[in-house]
């Protein structure tokens, strides 16, 4: 029973300020909510809230605070003052009078909720905890939305100058503003998850988020609970109810990269949510509705697959209404150079180096690399030419171009995968083992890297 305590209060969360100037109420209260939130404070005095309010989520907020005072006006007061200064804290306002009309004020000025006493236990605690689990989410959604400016503001798009890309971005702008639900192919490092920002940044769904999930690196058994989201309870470690990524993505864009990796077993459950626009946490039988657009990535040819039955024809089909192939770097030189130095001036100002460009010998190498790891090998080549260099140019010996990887591939390495495989064991053999500098080189997880090991039977 003693350890059972212990990981009950460890699992409590939320910090509640009770305002009442009625002790015995407090004091009930205090011990009522004290059950199932990890702190609670209680003060007589509306007056000492500013003292009191630091790291509280919820407020309870009884009306009327003068004697024979039942109007509602101080409550109402305290309301405006709390919303103004502390806008995000949620506040559930608290009577012994159960006046429509004042509720009804109290919620239009911000109030989440009215609570009549003498209370029931069990609804003051589900409209404590529902409050609680508001502030929650607007704090997990404006954290969210202050990563995905960042990430926009750090994921440019590089179109270059080749007329494949000048192509395929007159295709993107049709595109964009449309809901249409598009696959995007190419090579690793190509710039996939890139070219699906700025889809989405350019789409009617700009102000709303943009959720990636990396299919490659999601494990069978949590794929439901991550895409679906599931309730408290609905199994071992399901501790609260958790949202998941296609509620996250409502409204906005979901971006399912690695879609080739998903296992053919996985494919129906994932068709039957887009078919319906409709998905069931696990452990609820109630559907919730979503709306996000949805955009896949991946690197294999999904044609190919449904031929060879690894793949669903009629999720090809839901997925691919608008096709998207990014080109490798090798197909189109023209751009290395101006990316190159795009990359150049980026880490210049980021490690506060003075270097003036890339020598002849330098560029002469880099337009003869065949970049396997498309931009995404090129930036990092770069970064890396820029911490090392000790000259006032990029030399070609500063650029630490892989020979085993320059060389063409054999005529028998010819498909993406192949090529991929190489790249990967060519990794392994040259850093010893190191998974996560093997990791690290290829800009990808180690997950993911673990994934394709299997995978190639590496």
């Amino acid at each position: 029973i003693f350890i059972k305590i212990i990981i009950d209060s460890t699992m409590k969360k939320g910090n509640i300020l009770v305002v009442d100037d009625k002790k015995e109420i407090r004091q009930a209260v205090s011990l009522l909510l004290g059950q199932y939130f990890a702190k609670v404070v209680d003060i007589a005095n509306p007056d000492d809230i500013e003292k009191n309010i630091e790291d509280i989520d919820v407020v309870l907020l009884d009306m009327n605070f003068r004697a024979k005072v039942t109007n509602g006006n101080e409550g109402l007061y305290y309301l405006d003052h709390l919303k103004a200064r502390h806008p995000d804290i949620q506040v559930v306002v608290f009577t012994a009078y159960a006046e429509i009309d004042l509720a009804v004020e109290a919620i239009r000025r911000g109030a989440v909720d009215f609570v009549v006493k003498p209370w029931d236990n069990a609804k003051l605690v589900a409209s404590i905890q529902n409050a609680y689990n508001l502030r929650r989410s607007q704090r997990d959604i404006r954290h969210i939305k202050e990563l995905k400016n960042e990430l926009t503001a750090s994921s440019e798009m590089y179109w270059g100058t080749s007329d494949a890309m000048s192509i395929l971005r007159k295709t993107v702008g049709k595109v964009s503003g449309t809901d249409a639900n598009i696959l995007i192919t190419g090579e690793n490092g190509t710039g996939k998850e890139v070219l699906a920002r700025e889809i989405h940044n350019l789409s009617l769904r700009r102000n709303e988020l943009m959720v990636t999930v990396d299919l490659g690196a999601v494990p069978e058994s949590l794929f439901e609970s991550e895409l679906f989201g599931h309730t408290k309870g609905s199994f071992t470690d399901a501790h609260e109810d958790r949202a998941g990524k296609f509620e996250v993505a409502s409204d906005g864009t979901l971006f399912l990269d690695e879609i080739g990796n998903l296992p053919y077993n996985l494919q129906a459950k994932l068709l039957s949510a887009l078919q319906t626009g409709r998905i069931t946490r696990i452990g609820s039988v109630k559907p919730i509705e979503v709306n996000a657009r949805i955009i896949c990535a991946t690197n294999r040819d999904v044609e190919a697959m449904v031929a060879e039955g690894t793949f669903r024809e009629d999720l090809m089909y839901r997925i691919n209404t608008i096709h998207l192939h990014i080109p490798p770097l090798r197909e189109r030189r023209e751009d290395i150079l101006p990316l190159a130095e795009i990359f150049l001036r980026e880490y210049v100002r980021k490690y506060n180096r003075r270097i003036d460009g890339f020598s002849s010998d330098a560029v002469k190498a880099m337009m003869g690399y065949e970049w396997y790891g498309n931009i995404r090998e090129l930036r990092h080549t770069v970064e890396k030419a820029v911490i090392m260099t000790e000259g006032g140019k990029i030399s070609a010996a500063d650029l630490l171009l892989r020979k085993s990887v320059a060389k063409a591939p054999k005529e028998s390495a010819t498909t993406l995968d192949e090529i991929e495989a190489s790249a990967i064991r060519s990794a392994i053999d040259e850093l010893d083992g190191n998974m996560s500098a093997v990791a690290s080189r290829l800009g990808i997880t180690r997950q993911t890297l673990y994934n394709k090991i299997k995978k190639y039977g590496l």
